[in-house]
């Protein structure tokens, strides 16, 4: 059961990739495959593509997941390679619609903090693309400190950082899973599906003003 917001105000915690911005390896791979969805989609499996990156979100270094991922699948091999180099290709750009929330809730005077998987690596990449990051109070990414979501861990030290009860924090993240055990460390949380269904539960929860 979501956790309930013992707070008036609650301060809001995003999740970036699939919540404000358009991250998804597909983006890339479908460059490869000449629209063969079915050949592109055998490779990720294959090859347990997103159990692998998310070794590199714990902070697994590029460069030796790519080597030894490469040496598993080695008629894989180029496509392997690829992703270290053209990864900015795996984003497609903001999810604008969630992304246009951001400065009216901080106009209100809500916190907005970032918890995001996201390898150290390839994080100051984006950070500096989007100007949407300077609204942010603090942002945590998981290569920085070795644990991802959906360990506690890593709730656990965010809580810390942001010197906040759980109990005071709206979570929002696209991975049920990761919606789950947010829940069970007291936060209220938001499984985002899509930009017109966080708004209307934004307002139901009086977040945002009905229009």
């Amino acid at each position: 059961m979501p956790g309930r917001m013992d707070c008036a105000s609650p301060a809001l915690v995003f999740d970036l990739g699939g919540v404000l911005l358009d991250w998804n390896p597909r983006h890339l791979y479908r460059t490869f495959f000449d629209g063969n969805e079915a050949a592109m989609e055998d490779f990720l499996d294959e090859v347990g593509f997103m159990a692998w990156n998310l070794e590199l979100d714990r902070g697994r270094p590029f460069a030796e997941g790519i080597t030894d991922l490469s040496a598993q699948f080695p008629h894989y091999a180029d496509l392997i390679r690829s992703f270290g180099p053209r990864w900015q290709e795996t984003i497609a750009g903001p999810i604008q619609p969630v992304v246009d929330l951001l400065q009216p809730l901080k106009d209100t005077g809500r916190a907005l903090y970032a918890l995001s998987n996201w390898s150290a690596e390839t994080f100051p990449q984006v950070r500096g693309r989007y100007d949407f990051f300077d609204l942010f109070e603090m942002v945590l990414i998981s290569g920085e400190v070795g644990v991802v979501k959906p360990e506690q861990a890593i709730f656990r030290i965010f809580l810390e950082r942001c010197e906040r009860p759980a109990q005071a924090c709206l979570f929002i993240d696209d991975s049920p899973a990761n919606v789950a055990a947010a829940s069970q460390m007291g936060f209220a949380a938001i499984h985002f599906q899509s930009p017109g269904q966080l708004i209307a539960d934004l307002k139901d929860r009086r977040i945002l003003r009905q229009s």
